[in-house]
Order: structure tokens, then sequence, then C-alpha cells
């Protein structure tokens, strides 16, 4: 019998899920450290605020909130900040729009990096670049499509995501 959905992750998907976006941010900040310590700060600055947004104005409303979530994400938020209102979660509404800026933290580094080898080729920034695009397209559809929202108890409840995605559309 196949899980339907968990309590709480086991650590393993938390931590493949995890590696993922971590190696997508280190990538990020290699390609930006190449333009220069201030494109690198801003970077660092901008994935820090789309953190601190995911923690505080979603993860608060999730069901996994004080749980462990694929990405560990609601026992951090519970350690940081308070439980808000599961209701807000599940009628909240996304749109590309809304989430253009997460796909910026993989599309600035790839557009950094292509400028960059327009100007002095390098190896290491086109690996980096094509690193970054696998990581960011291929790595995260597995990531959401196998271990993370496969088994999520929210995407049952209602996920916004589930529906700009997934084939429903509540």
């Amino acid at each position: 019998m196949e899980q339907s959905n968990y309590e709480n992750y086991p650590l393993w998907i938390v931590l493949i899920s995890n590696f993922f976006s971590l190696a997508v941010y280190l990538l990020g900040t290699f390609v930006m450290y190449q333009l220069g310590l201030a494109w690198l700060v801003a970077y660092l600055a901008y994935v820090a605020c789309l953190e601190f947004r995911l923690l505080k104005g979603s993860c608060v409303n999730c069901y996994y909130y004080g749980r462990t979530c694929a990405f560990g994400k609601g026992r951090l938020s519970c350690l940081l900040f308070k439980k808000g209102d599961a209701r807000k979660f599940a009628c909240r509404q996304i749109t590309w729009k809304d989430i253009l800026p997460d796909f910026l933290v993989s599309l600035v580094p790839m557009a950094a990096g292509v400028i960059l080898l327009v100007h002095e080729f390098s190896w290491l920034v086109l690996g980096a670049i094509l690193l970054l695009a696998v990581l960011s397209f291929a790595g995260s559809a597995f990531v959401r499509g196998s271990l993370a929202c496969k088994y999520c108890k929210q995407r049952e409840l209602g996920c916004p995501a589930e529906r700009l995605f997934g084939k429903t559309k509540k």
C-alpha cells in the first residue's frame, strides 16, 4: 500500500529537498560573485527576503506549521512566528506573477552568467549556468512531483500551487 500523505515527512525527503534548494542558491551565489561583491550581497539579500516571506506569509498558515514538511520549514516557521490561519492558506489564489520572484532566484544568475560568458568565456561559469538550469527546473520538478507534493496533506486540504500547476481548478 502506498503512503497517501505524511503527517511529518521523513528526514531523508527533507534532506533531498533542501539539497536541491541549497544547490540552486550556491550556484546562484557563485555566478553573482563573478559580477562583484555588491551583486553577491544583493542576491543573498533577495534570497533571504524570499525565504522570510515564505516562512512568515505561507508557512504560518500551512497544515505543516509545527510539523516537518518536505522542506522542514513548518518546524522552522513555528520557532520564529506565531501560528496563522489555516483557512488563509487554502483560500489564497496565486498566479504566475506571484511566483515570478521565486523563478528569479535562478533566472537572474543564469542571465548574469550569459553576460559573463559573452564578455569572457569560462567553462566554470558555463557549467554553473547549465547545472543551475537543470537543478532549477528538472530538479524542482522531481522534488515537488515525486517527494513533496505527492504526499502533502495540505495539497488535499487546498493548495494554491496545486491549483496553479496541477489539473485541479477549485
